[in-house]
């Protein structure tokens, strides 16, 4: 049984910052062995990739629309990733899923066999 946990999600104000958290547990799955992803859903709309990381990157990976304001970082020994949301924007307004994968490495949800239950990111304008 895997399981991925998000927090951190909430209401900010344009412009402001929150930081999401994964953590996952279950069998052996681990944040190092792992690629974790981060992907948003807005209401109507199709699950979009926000970043993923993965040791064999030498940096971590970060869709264009969020690119220079979100940052990934992973805490292996508490099977931990985050994701740090700076300069918010209302079209960030989504719901922000964890997702895991053994080997794959990209921007395809689909690729994803393990994924969280999702945190609400609300920004207003």
């Amino acid at each position: 049984q895997v399981q991925l946990v998000e927090s951190g999600g909430g209401l900010v104000q344009a412009g402001g910052s929150l930081r999401l958290s994964c953590t996952a547990s279950g069998r052996t799955i681990s944040t190092y062995t792992y690629s974790m992803g981060w992907f948003r859903q807005a209401p109507g709309k199709e699950r979009e990739f926000v970043g993923t990381t993965n040791r064999a990157l030498n940096n971590p990976a970060y869709a264009n629309s969020v690119k220079g304001r979100f940052t990934f970082s992973r805490d292996d020994a508490k099977n931990t990733v985050y994701l740090q949301m700076n300069n918010l924007k209302p079209e960030d307004t989504a719901v922000y899923y964890c997702a895991a994968d053994p080997s794959y490495i990209g921007d395809n949800y689909r690729q994803y066999d393990y994924w969280g239950q999702g945190t609400q990111v609300t920004v207003s304008s």
